[in-house]
C-alpha cells in the first residue's frame, strides 16, 4: 500500500510539473479556440444578417426596376454597393441599375454602374460588366477605353463575345486587319467543342450558334478580302 502511495505521489507530482510548465500555455490555446469558434459563429451570423437585409432591398429595386423609377433605383443600387458590397446582391444590383439606366438614356450612369462590377464582381458577372460597358464606350467613340475593358482573359463562356466585341471596336477604329483576325477568333471559338465548361449538344445550343455563327460571318465579309 505504501508502494502505491508512493506511486501515486510521483504521479501527482510529475502533473503539477506538467501543469507548471505547460498550464499557461494550454489555457492559452483553449481560451484561443474558444474566441475563433465564437468569432466564426458571429461571422456566420453576421454574413446571414447582412445578406437578409441585402436581399430586402434588392426587392425593392426589382419592384423600381418594373416599374421604371430612375431615383429608386439608383437609391436602392447606391444601399447596395455602399452597405452590402459583399452580398452577391450588390453586383447583381448595379448590374439590373446599369441596364436600366442605359434604357432610359442615363449612359453616365450606366457606366459607373458597370465599372463597379468590373471592379468588384467575380468571375462571369465581371466579364459580362466589362462586355457591356465595352459597347457603351464604343457608342461614345471612347475606343480605347472599350478595348481596355476587352483585355486580359474573360471566363470560357465570354471568349467568343469578347473577340466580338474586340471586332467591333477595331472595325469601328478602321482597322480592319485587326478587326479581321478578331472575328476570326470568335469565330474559331465558337466551333471549339466546349464553352462554359459544358457540351454544346442541345437543339437550343445549336440553333442559338448557327444564328451566331451568320452573324459573325457577315460581320467578317462586311470588311472585304485582305488586301
Amino acid at each position: 500500500m505504501a508502494t502505491y502511495d508512493l506511486e501515486e505521489q510521483e504521479q501527482i507530482a510529475e502533473m503539477k510539473a506538467w501543469w507548471k510548465q505547460y498550464g499557461n500555455l494550454l489555457a492559452g490555446v483553449v481560451a484561443a479556440v474558444s474566441i475563433a469558434i465564437v468569432a466564426w459563429q458571429g461571422w456566420n451570423w453576421y454574413q446571414r444578417n447582412q445578406a437578409a437585409q441585402a436581399s430586402a432591398v434588392f426587392a425593392v429595386m426589382q419592384k423600381a426596376v418594373i416599374e421604371s423609377d430612375a431615383q429608386r433605383i439608383k437609391a436602392a443600387s447606391g444601399e447596395l454597393i455602399e452597405k452590402y458590397a459583399g452580398t452577391a446582391y450588390a453586383p447583381l444590383a448595379a448590374l439590373m441599375a446599369a441596364r436600366a439606366m442605359a434604357d432610359a438614356g442615363d449612359a453616365k450612369t450606366a457606366k459607373v454602374q458597370l465599372l463597379w462590377v468590373a471592379e468588384h464582381g467575380k468571375e462571369e458577372l465581371r466579364d459580362l460588366a466589362r462586355l457591356r460597358l465595352a459597347a457603351l464606350l464604343l457608342d461614345d467613340k471612347a475606343y480605347d477605353e472599350a478595348l481596355q475593358q476587352l483585355d486580359g482573359s474573360p471566363s470560357a463562356g465570354f471568349a467568343v463575345r469578347f473577340q466580338d466585341s474586340r471586332g467591333d471596336v477595331l472595325r469601328a477604329q478602321g482597322k480592319t486587319a485587326e478587326a479581321r483576325a478578331a472575328y476570326q477568333t470568335a469565330l474559331a471559338k465558337l466551333e471549339e467543342p466546349e464553352q462554359g465548361g459544358r457540351a454544346k449538344n442541345t437543339l437550343q445550343d445549336r440553333q442559338a450558334n448557327a444564328a451566331y455563327r451568320e452573324s459573325l460571318q457577315q460581320k467578317l465579309d462586311s470588311l472585304g478580302e485582305p488586301s
